[in-house]
């Protein structure tokens, strides 16, 4: 539950007020996908939810209980994997778990487990910066799911790269929402994929949250006359995310 959030950034010469009272709740096991134009507050939000950042005013419940700042409880899989080089694949999900607070004893067999869950059983001593950009993500995201999350946030998680290999990465997202129960909060841009995905869609604009509507409600006929500039803006949807 996010409840009454804002977010002011303060500078020498003024403020901006990235995002204005926003409140929104994601039920157990929904996928939400947040919609909006670049700069509308939408990765200021998920960072908040993911405890990179911190509201100047309102509050993140999960479980009914306030975050303060990252958890385990919470798995973040960014644009771009960011995973360090100089570690193996297997080494950046030890990491992760480390410092998560897993015990030495259990990092090894538990990253293994993950990178076999996500498809890269067989890479896990390749450096990363050997892996094709889908194999990075897939790093990522068996990095995000260290410590067992209830919650996955993605930000644009699949949008650098090409259309088959948005499909794998999406398929397995799906596999492990279904076989995890995990709930997810993801930007996206791609309405194709809201239309895949989404089970809830949350429309932002200047800062503020002007509506939230089931996907079939959303594609059917949203309320809000943003929401319905997004829809027009893609004349030929829906569009196949694979050709």
């Amino acid at each position: 539950r996010v409840r009454g959030v804002e977010r002011r950034f303060d500078t020498a010469t003024g403020s901006t007020l990235a995002l204005q009272s926003t409140d929104l709740d994601v039920a157990e096991n929904d996928f939400v996908t947040i919609l909006g134009p670049s700069g509308c507050g939408k990765s200021t939000l998920l960072r908040i939810v993911a405890g990179l950042d911190h509201p100047t005013a309102g509050e993140v419940l999960l479980g009914g209980q306030a975050i303060g700042g990252p958890g385990a409880d919470r798995g973040m899989v960014f644009q771009s994997p960011t995973l360090f080089p100089w570690r193996s694949v297997r080494g950046n999900v030890e990491l992760a778990l480390k410092l998560r607070g897993v015990p030495r004893a259990e990092r090894r067999a538990e990253a293994e487990r993950l990178l076999q869950l996500v498809g890269l059983g067989s890479a896990m001593d390749r450096r990363t910066y050997e892996l094709s950009g889908g194999m990075q993500q897939r790093c990522g995201i068996a990095r995000a799911l260290a410590g067992g999350p209830d919650l996955l946030v993605l930000d644009e998680a699949v949008s650098a790269l090409d259309v088959v290999v948005q499909d794998e990465i999406l398929t397995l997202l799906q596999r492990l929402q279904r076989d995890r129960g995990l709930t997810c909060l993801f930007i996206t841009h791609n309405l194709a994929l809201v239309q895949r995905m989404a089970s809830r869609v949350a429309v932002m604009q200047g800062g503020r949250l002007v509506e939230t509507a089931s996907a079939v409600e959303f594609f059917k006929g949203p309320a809000h006359p943003h929401s319905r500039e997004l829809l027009n803006a893609v004349p030929s949807y829906p569009q196949p995310i694979v050709p």
